[in-house]
């Protein structure tokens, strides 16, 4: 994969007692000031991240992890019933591997999740937290505003929830655009809200293609369930890590060490969203999933309002929180809104004098 690093940035690979990671570096110019993390998000890598690095402030070490079975990094199976504690104990190893001790951690999508498990883990060892459409710190569907599950099973959610042939064409590397699930069509009608002007589309579908697909890893597994729409997470595998049956960060709230968080996010976000069509409730609201069984016993999760409901209560209890919304912005605010991403960022990277 060094053919596809940006120039400035440089590639390692990082021995752990968990894995073998592979970690890109934009080094700075010369004794950092602070050190910043990057933890991408699901079917992706450490790659995504390369612009914003690059656009650092020069006194800022830039690092970005690939996480086990994506990228160059090992794969290595995923214990779902860990939540995604696997993918947090990884980053913590890496980070003792090179000897960081306190650092900027920056979390996208799932990798919001994994930021969100390491501020219960080790919230000393965290400087700020940027959390970029992240997320629910109630795991991804299946549960109320609240974070109560729907069903015991927290059924329609975790690996079963997978597209096959999505899953497929990552295994085949499929490159093309020629089907609505080929990684390139999701990228442009997901991961983006509009391609215009975007750069460097191949890598990023490059960087989706490193995805490690099995029941161990993308999507993982899947059990039967009485409930609609007839399965409920399985015990391995990357989907199953964020099953709300396993993955519940809303203890964030009761950290006594309590770092600042910037939630950043775009209004068109089809991933993370109040309406999210990844969400089999909402699919089954639409009728794109028969036999859907109504609001009342299956209502789409309304993650944003979570993520907001639990922020407010960490900042009513010491802490506090920025959020930044992006209108007519996906996914990827840091490729749609690269720029103001980087102001806001660097903003949040910065102690108040």
């Amino acid at each position: 994969m060094t053919d596809h690093l940006l120039p400035g940035i440089q590639a390692h690979d990082v021995s752990t007692p968990r894995l073998r990671a592979r970690v890109l570096e934009r080094p700075a110019a010369s004794e950092a000031a602070s050190t910043v993390l990057f933890v991408h998000g699901n079917v992706s890598s450490s790659l995504f991240y390369q612009p914003t690095m690059l656009a650092l402030a020069p006194d800022v070490r830039a690092l970005a992890v690939d996480l086990r079975g994506f990228g160059e990094s090992e794969t290595l199976p995923v214990d779902a019933t860990r939540g995604l504690s696997d993918f947090a104990d990884d980053v913590a190893s890496v980070l003792d591997a090179l000897g960081v001790d306190a650092v900027h951690l920056v979390g996208w999508s799932m990798g919001g999740g994994v930021v969100m498990q390491l501020m219960l883990d080790a919230p000393e060892r965290i400087l700020s937290v940027t959390l970029e459409s992240p997320v629910s710190p109630y795991g991804f569907g299946g549960t109320a505003r609240d974070g109560s599950l729907l069903t015991s099973d927290a059924a329609g959610t975790g690996g079963g929830g997978a597209n096959p042939d999505f899953v497929a064409r990552l295994d085949a590397n499929d490159t093309s655009a020629d089907e609505a699930t080929s990684p390139r069509s999701v990228y442009r009608s997901a991961y983006v809200a509009a391609t215009d002007a975007l750069e460097h589309e191949d890598l990023w579908v490059a960087s989706m293609l490193t995805t490690a697909t099995g029941p161990d890893n993308y999507p993982g597994d899947s059990t039967p369930s009485e409930s609609w729409p007839g399965f409920a997470p399985g015990g391995r595998g990357v989907l199953n890590t964020m099953a709300p049956t396993y993955f519940n960060a809303s203890g964030i709230v009761d950290l006594a060490h309590k770092p600042p968080v910037l939630w950043v996010r775009g209004s068109a976000d089809a991933i993370v969203s109040d309406t999210s069509f990844f969400d089999l409730n909402m699919l089954g609201q639409v009728g794109a999933i028969p036999g859907w069984p109504g609001a009342e016993v299956a209502p789409p999760q309304p993650m944003v309002s979570q993520t907001r409901d639990v922020l407010d209560r960490y900042a009513a209890q010491g802490g506090s929180y920025r959020e930044v919304v992006f209108e007519g912005c996906g996914h990827s605010p840091h490729l749609e809104q690269h720029d103001a991403f980087v102001e806001a960022l660097s903003a949040h990277l910065t102690p108040p004098q």
